[in-house]
C-alpha cells in the first residue's frame, strides 16, 4: 500500500484543524506522530515531472474543475507508478478515471 504527499497534506489539514471546524484538533506533535506511523507501514509514491504531465493530461481530458483537481493529482501519481486501486470513502469522485475505487466498508465483509 502507498501514500502520496497529497494524502499526507490532506491528513495534516484535517488532523490539525480545530474540532469546531470539523477537524480532529490534534497538536502538531500528535499529528507528526500519526504521520510517522503511516510512514512505517506504507510506501510514499513521489511526485515528479511525469506526475505533473499526467495530471495536466487528466484535468484536460476529463474537464476537471475546482477542488476535484486534488483527486486528479492522486490518479496521476497512481498512473505514473502503475497503481490501479485506491481506498477511498468517495468512490464517486474517482468514477471518471480508469482505476478501481474501493470503499473501506467493502473490506469488512
Amino acid at each position: 500500500m502507498y501514500f502520496t504527499l497529497q494524502n499526507m497534506s490532506e491528513f495534516w489539514n484535517v488532523a490539525t484543524r480545530p474540532t469546531a471546524n470539523n477537524g480532529l484538533g490534534f497538536s502538531v506533535a500528535l499529528a507528526l506522530g500519526e504521520l510517522e506511523k503511516i510512514e512505517r507501514f506504507l510506501t510514499v509514491l513521489p511526485d515528479s515531472p511525469a506526475v505533473y504531465e499526467e495530471w495536466k493530461r487528466l484535468v484536460f481530458r476529463h474537464r476537471v474543475l475546482g477542488t476535484k483537481v486534488h483527486d486528479a493529482k492522486l490518479v496521476a501519481t497512481m498512473n505514473v507508478h502503475g497503481v490501479r486501486r485506491i481506498l477511498t470513502f468517495n468512490i464517486e469522485d474517482f468514477a471518471r478515471y480508469d482505476i478501481e475505487a474501493i470503499h473501506p466498508v467493502s473490506l469488512l465483509s
